[in-house]
């Protein structure tokens, strides 16, 4: 055996002893970088390196990098855990965005003070230093040694296949492994999972963490499993840094839309409707009207057709689209009537194509733009609903798009314009671009020529855009390609919004078929697109960007007249009956409240502008004029106050 190898280290060959692992060739120290990539796979630290290893390091503060110090302490929290209560039995504990959780049988559910004591039995592990150690070990030497553990045996007959994303954190695929945690002075085991890794090298590598709250989780998300307690953390790779998130998350709280909603009387959620169905009420219904009149407006000025489709449709309509197969878990239960299978619908695309094949199409009318609001509703897990973001009933936006081949390019360029736009009209800025494509899933139905031609149109329209492209393989829909745009909100989060997706198969299942120029029958190209994405779902992703504060133009009352004595209220009326001649929606408040309480009621719902009239200001024709920042200007003309009010609306400007 040769004493030496040769291995590649940022970019340069380098010669090492025989024996050399993977943190020694890096010099890491186990707090900045805290594991390696070898040939391209993440490994431990303690890693032995073979001839011909490539070797990078995996730093702390990399997306990778968090994620391994996650999952690390997601263990050592899994520890704690059975070191207090010796009979939970192990879920899952996967990193997840911002943090990780892990999930356990118990016999009562965690309670606050549990937490306590478990962060706290955490900190003593991480300060001991304990070694995560792997070692590699059959099925059977696995079944072994977790006897005690159900679902991990359950997992280890899942090795290679049927595991999910997050299971396979834990088995991998190939050999098992399993990770011991080990004390740094006697060498004595202190705690075992099963774990693909890799891991820091001790927890004395895992800088900070917190543990967050606790909630249900079935066992690999199946209702018709047992409910498990799940218990969420979140860990960074410094103080700092955690403490920026914690900060970001008492913000997002502050703008919760669910909060908010109720607070400023815009929508609720009655539970004798059922999860995931919210109701509008009148102030947020002036908001959706806003919406939908905007979009009206902008879709008819860019060549868009109005149609309608119903709520209901024979099941078979979705065996033709393609979707039963593939989506039949997303739906609602089908219903008989009249001995004949019915499902409500949960999108509209296979009812526009009935409308696109109703009659003869020529060339001419191509491309032909549909549009709808169209109420769907689709079966979202009880676990994942969540506001107006996550609903089972909602209003889609929705558009379909029929065009030739020829002129696909230049219509989905113009058309990401289209939604670009829109969305700044709303106040959303920053934006980057998924591209989601096709993999070796047996979901994806039609021609690999077609979807290659797809996706290069998709990438060709994004490049073109000027904004960022991320790739996201696999997540196509099953009948086409489709470019997603993120969009940042005011605190910096990532929002999915708008979608574009390009379908050269529900055409042809359709047997749609335009007449060219030459007298032959063709199939149109057509194109899915959801602006808003749902109503709801917008709605709710504006109402935490302003923090409930809407701009002007969408605000369900844009001005509230405040007299400083009842005598002063109808010369306010009179104010206000000329705002509502431009349009305006404005409330005088004449209850028996002190002009303080008025504003501080006005300033609570948010209101952009307040007017106020005593004495000095209907001698002078004036108003004093007030904005929701608590600025004021005294003695602004009547003229001149509805002037700005009705030219901040009308430009959509932020107040």
């Amino acid at each position: 055996m040769s004493a030496e190898l040769r291995i590649t280290l940022a970019g340069a060959e380098r010669v090492v002893a025989a024996g050399t692992t993977a943190g020694d060739a890096l010099q890491a120290d186990g707090r900045s970088v805290i594991a390696a990539r070898v040939n391209g796979e993440p490994r431990d630290l303690a890693a032995p390196l073979a001839d011909g290893d490539a070797v990078e390091p995996i730093e702390v503060s990399s997306d990778e990098g968090r994620a391994i110090v996650r999952h690390s302490t997601a263990h050592v929290m899994a520890q704690a855990v059975q070191e207090l209560f010796p009979e939970a039995r192990l879920g899952i504990g996967p990193p997840v965005d911002n943090g990780f959780y892990y999930d356990f049988d118990v016999a009562q559910p965690f309670h606050p003070d549990d937490l306590k004591r478990v962060e706290k039995r955490m900190r003593e592990i991480v300060k001991q230093g304990q070694l995560f150690s792997r070692r590699a070990v059959t099925d059977d030497e696995a079944r072994e040694e977790l006897a005690g553990e159900p679902y991990k045996l359950e997992l280890i007959g899942l090795k290679g296949g049927g595991a999910d994303a997050e299971e396979s954190v834990e088995v991998g695929e190939g050999q098992l492994t399993i990770y011991d945690n080990l004390d740094p002075k006697s060498g004595e085991l202190c705690w075992k999972d099963l774990c693909r890794g890799p891991h820091v090298p001790s927890t004395r590598s895992i800088p900070a963490f917190k543990l967050m709250r606790t909630g249900g989780a079935y066992w690999r998300g199946s209702e018709k499993n047992p409910q498990l307690q799940r218990i969420y953390g979140t860990a960074w790779e410094s103080r700092d840094k955690q403490d920026e998130y914690l900060k970001l998350l008492e913000e997002a709280e502050k703008r919760d839309h669910r909060k908010l909603g109720a607070e400023l009387d815009l929508f609720s959620f009655p539970p004798e409707l059922g999860s995931g169905l919210p109701v509008f009420h009148p102030k947020g219904g002036i908001i959706r009207k806003e919406m939908e009149d905007y979009m009206r407006r902008r879709q008819g000025e860019a060549g868009y057709e109005f149609v309608n489709t119903p709520h209901i449709t024979k099941s078979q309509l979705f065996e033709t689209s393609g979707h039963l197969p593939w989506y039949a878990e997303d739906m609602f239960p089908p219903f008989e009537l009249e001995g004949v299978e019915y499902r409500v619908k949960p999108m509209n695309c296979p009812m526009h194509n009935l409308i696109f094949r109703a009659r003869g199409r020529s060339y001419r009318e191509l491309p032909l733009r549909l549009c709808e609001f169209g109420s769907v509703y689709r079966y979202e897990k009880s676990g994942v609903v969540h506001g107006l973001t996550r609903v089972r009933g909602m209003t889609q936006d929705d558009s379909h798009i029929y065009c030739t081949r020829e002129q696909m390019g230049g219509e989905l360029k113009s058309l990401l314009a289209f939604v670009l736009s829109v969305l700044r009209d709303f106040g959303l800025s920053e934006f980057y671009l998924e591209l989601s494509t096709r993999d070796e899933s047996e979901k994806f139905i039609g021609d690999p020529a077609d979807w290659d031609e797809a996706t290069e149109a998709l990438r060709q329209a994004a490049e073109e855009s000027g904004l960022e492209l991320v790739h996201d393989p696999g997540g196509a829909a099953f009948y086409g390609p489709k470019i997603s745009v993120q969009a940042k909100d005011a605190i910096g989060r990532t929002w999915q919004l708008s979608t574009i997706q390009l379908d050269l198969n529900q055409p042809r299942r359709f047997e749609l078929e335009y007449q060219a120029a030459d007298g032959s029958r063709q199939t149109p190209v057509m194109i899915h697109r959801a602006l808003f994405g749902s109503i709801e779902r917008f709605l709710g992703v504006l109402t935490e960007h302003y923090a409930g504060a809407f701009p002007p133009w969408l605000a369900p009352v844009q001005v509230v007249g405040i007299p400083i004595a009842d005598a002063h209220a109808p010369y306010l009326q009179d104010v206000a009956k000329r705002l509502r001649e431009r349009g305006i929606r404005v409330e005088v408040d004449t209850a028996d409240d002190r002009m303080q309480k008025k504003i501080r009621n006005a300033q609570k719902s948010k209101v952009p502008f307040m007017l106020l009239a005593g004495d000095d200001d209907i001698a002078n024709g004036a108003v004093s004029f007030r904005y929701r920042s608590g600025e004021q200007k005294n003695g602004v003309p009547v003229d001149q106050a509805i002037s700005e009010i009705v030219d901040a609306v009308e430009r959509r400007t932020q107040v």
